[in-house]
C-alpha cells in the first residue's frame, strides 16, 4: 500500500480560497503526481463567505464537486442553476466547452468541498450536467457507488471508465473490501480518520491499493472517506 500524506499536497490560499492540491494543478507543479490512471484533480477547496470562483471554462473533463460542509451555488452556461450541499454530487461533463461559476452566497459560512477530476474516455462529447443526493443512511458503514460509467445502482453516469465510492463510517464500523482483479484503487480521506488495514489515515490522506487483495476500513471517529476504482496504471 502506498500512503500519500496531507502534507505533501500542494497549496494556494488567498482572500476567499483555501486550497490543497492532491495533483499537480495551477502553479503547483509534482512530476510525480501529474494523475492516477484516470484521476487527474482532487482539490479540497475551503470557500470563505461571500467568495466564489467567477465564471471559466472547462472541456474534455468530467468534473465532480462533492460537498461536506456549507452550500455552493452553481451556474453554466447550459442554462443550469443548482445550490449543492452534503450529500450531493454534481458531474459536469465539460466535453467541447462550458462555462460555469460556483459561488458561496452565506455571509457566515464557509464551504467546504473536493473537486474531482476524471479523464474521458472520449474526447469532444457534447457538455452535460447532472446532480444528485446520497444520503447519509445511503452512505454509512458501506460503500455506496455514486458515479460510473452505465449509472448502475442508481449512480450518476460519468464518460469515463471509473466507479466512485462515498462511504461514512462511525466508531465500530468496518467495511471489508476486495479489490477488483487488474484494477487501480485510489482511497482519499475527506473527513476523520481512516484505519486501512491497521494503517491509520488523516483527514487529506490518500493510499494506493497495489498488491492488497482485501481491505479492511475501519475508524474509531467520524469519518468519511472515496474510493476510486480505476482502469489499470500502465
Amino acid at each position: 500500500m502506498e500512503l500519500i500524506s496531507s502534507q505533501s499536497r500542494g497549496t494556494f490560499k488567498n482572500s476567499w480560497l483555501d486550497s490543497k492540491h492532491s495533483f499537480s494543478f495551477g502553479e503547483y507543479f509534482n512530476p510525480k503526481r501529474m494523475n492516477f490512471s484516470t484521476l487527474r484533480v482532487i482539490n479540497e477547496d475551503q470557500v470563505a463567505a461571500n467568495g466564489g470562483f467567477p465564471l471559466h471554462s472547462h472541456r474534455d473533463m468530467e468534473i465532480i464537486s462533492y460537498v461536506l460542509e456549507g452550500a455552493l451555488s452553481h451556474q453554466d452556461s447550459l442554462g443550469n442553476g443548482s445550490t449543492i450541499r452534503p450529500g450531493d454530487i454534481q458531474r459536469m461533463s465539460a466535453g467541447t466547452g462550458i462555462l460555469h461559476s460556483e459561488f458561496n452566497h452565506s455571509m457566515s459560512d464557509k464551504v467546504h468541498f473536493l473537486q474531482i477530476w476524471l479523464l474521458p474516455s472520449q474526447r469532444g462529447l457534447a457538455p452535460d450536467y447532472a446532480q444528485q443526493h446520497f444520503s447519509s443512511e445511503q452512505r454509512r458503514g458501506q460503500l455506496r457507488l455514486v458515479a460510473s460509467p452505465n449509472g448502475e445502482q442508481g449512480s450518476l453516469q460519468v464518460n469515463t471508465d471509473t466507479y466512485l465510492y462515498a462511504s461514512i463510517l462511525q466508531a465500530g464500523d468496518e467495511i471489508v473490501y476486495q479489490k477488483p482483479i487488474n484494477r487501480a484503487v485510489y482511497v482519499h480521506v475527506a473527513k476523520g480518520l481512516l484505519v486501512i488495514n491497521d494503517i491509520t489515515l488523516q483527514a487529506g490522506d490518500a493510499a494506493i491499493l497495489d498488491k492488497e487483495q482485501e481491505a479492511r476500513f475501519s475508524t474509531s471517529a467520524s469519518t468519511e472517506f472515496l474510493l476510486f476504482d480505476l482502469p489499470p496504471v500502465l
